[in-house]
């Protein structure tokens, strides 16, 4: 648990007396969702010269509602990369099952795939494992609780004609009964690569698994920066394929968390006693005067460039 929700629950057990009723949680949650405004169809991304063709089932948020949603709502730090996020229509981001697509760009070049027949998986994960174990002093040092490297929950996959990317790992956050899917898709494109990271529990790789294909069809590079498009004097990438599944998991930002069910019990405070908490969330387009606690910084990409 980070020190702003720690404060947040400080401030809940201190206030409990003045909560309201479990229905006044759930009239705050439905406002929440009520506030969110999706999109569907095709969407020009910001970054990337890419375009997303919202896939069957899902709807959209850009970035500004992508970052309330993972910083605000579910208890991430702050990450600017994020250009937007897929939610499946069927599940509220408040939901006890909640889960969705991070979607951002890195401009990186043009990432090399000579090697990916050659990588020994085996190896990545523990040096992965050993990786994790490194950095998570600086976690803790941060606030953070620290993170354990289980294993692939989906081996390392490169799809050559797609040119995409697509691994899986299963991760222990502290504290947590229940373990972290941390599933990374790699869109590779002329001048840098699209990574597309599901934030979920392992509870739902069956649903991540059941929509990968009409995902990976989803994120497209615009024609003249498609993989195929690279001609000589392109900026090459200083990673490889291998490199990319390889890369340095950093512990400022990374691995988001959805602490949902914790958010429950704010609600239940927010509805109560907690206003000036409860227009903090509402109201990020209002001139509200008062501040929630600093949230100090997290993770990073698995590249040195994205639930608890």
């Amino acid at each position: 648990m980070n020190k702003y929700l720690l404060t947040i629950f400080t401030l809940f057990i201190a206030m409990s007396g003045f909560a309201e009723s479990p229905d006044s949680t759930e009239i705050a949650i439905k406002e929440i969702e009520q506030s969110l405004q999706y999109q569907t169809g095709t969407i020009k991304l910001k970054e990337g010269h890419g375009t997303l063709i919202v896939p069957k089932g899902f709807h959209f948020l850009d970035q500004e509602q992508s970052k309330y949603v993972l910083s605000d709502l579910w208890g991430n730090p702050e990450d600017n990369t994020i250009i937007g996020m897929l939610f499946p229509i069927h599940v509220g981001v408040l939901d006890d099952h909640s889960w969705g697509f991070t979607i951002s760009y890195d401009p990186m070049g043009y990432v090399k795939d000579d090697d990916a027949n050659t990588i020994n998986y085996d190896d990545l994960l523990a040096s992965n494992k050993k990786d994790i174990l490194a950095e998570n002093q600086e976690r803790l040092n941060s606030g953070y609780g620290t993170i354990e490297l289980i294993g692939w929950a989906s081996t390392p996959y490169y799809d050559s004609n797609k040119k995409v990317l697509h691994w899986a790992k299963e991760i222990k956050f502290d504290g947590d009964s229940a373990n972290t899917l941390n599933y990374n898709l790699r869109v590779l494109g002329r001048e840098g690569i699209y990574l597309v990271n599901a934030v979920a529990s392992m509870d739902e790789l069956p649903e991540v698994n059941k929509n990968l294909d009409q995902l990976i069809a989803s994120v497209q590079f615009d024609n003249g920066y498609k993989y195929e498009d690279y001609t000589d004097g392109d900026q090459i990438a200083s990673w490889t394929v291998g490199g990319l599944v390889a890369g340095k998991i950093l512990a400022k930002t990374g691995f988001f968390a959805a602490i949902l069910k914790f958010w429950k019990i704010i609600a239940v405070g927010i509805a109560g006693g907690f206003s000036f908490l409860w227009k903090k969330i509402r109201g990020r387009n209002e001139n509200d005067t008062i501040e929630a606690p600093t949230k100090p910084i997290q993770e990073e990409n698995d590249e040195d460039s994205t639930k608890s």
